[in-house]
């Protein structure tokens, strides 16, 4: 799972999984500083990545994260998707548009999880969605809201990460 600093990576972690705190949260931003992997069952596993526009840290840190980021999503031949976290409450950053620059040189499945769903009307939302992914060049297949406070949404993106790991091992063992 990938997204800026602070926007619910953890506690959707611990939602997905159904587990309240195999993830470590914090109202501070950015302390994911490594890959932090979670057996969200006996099939896969999450990997919870340091969070994107790292206000707290040093011009070096930041560039450990990158070249950390970069890395492990080209790096991992295993790598069924991955998860994009984006808040609901905010368009589309700069850091979010270079993050969908790099997700999209990734020859993986990208599944938008728009998190914090609870903090907008239900009237907002679908306004807030497209926005959001009409600005990351997202189609509407690839977005679900979700909130972990409220578990809106959770049922439907733990199917989508299950299709991803199984959609993988189907193209692994094709090419096999």
């Amino acid at each position: 799972m990938i997204g800026r600093s602070n926007v619910g990576k953890s506690s959707l972690i611990n939602a997905v999984t159904g587990r309240k705190a195999i993830a470590r949260t914090s109202r501070t931003p950015g302390l994911t500083r490594l890959c932090n992997v979670f057996a969200a069952d006996t099939r896969y596993y999450l990997v919870d990545l340091p969070g994107y526009g790292w206000a707290r840290a040093s011009r070096t840190e930041r560039a450990g994260f990158a070249r950390l980021l970069q890395g492990y999503l080209t790096g991992r031949p295993t790598l069924a998707g991955v998860v994009w976290l984006l808040d609901i409450r905010h368009p589309p950053s700069r850091d979010d548009r270079a993050m969908g620059e790099l997700l999209g040189g990734v020859a993986v499945p990208v599944l938008a999880a728009i998190t914090k769903a609870d903090k907008v009307p239900r009237g907002r939302r679908a306004e807030q969605v497209r926005a959001i992914c009409a600005g990351l060049d997202l189609g509407d297949d690839q977005c679900i809201i979700t909130s972990a406070h409220t578990k809106e949404g959770i049922g439907d993106l733990r199917d989508s990460i299950e299709s991803l790991v199984e959609g993988g091992r189907r193209g692994s063992e094709e090419s096999a």
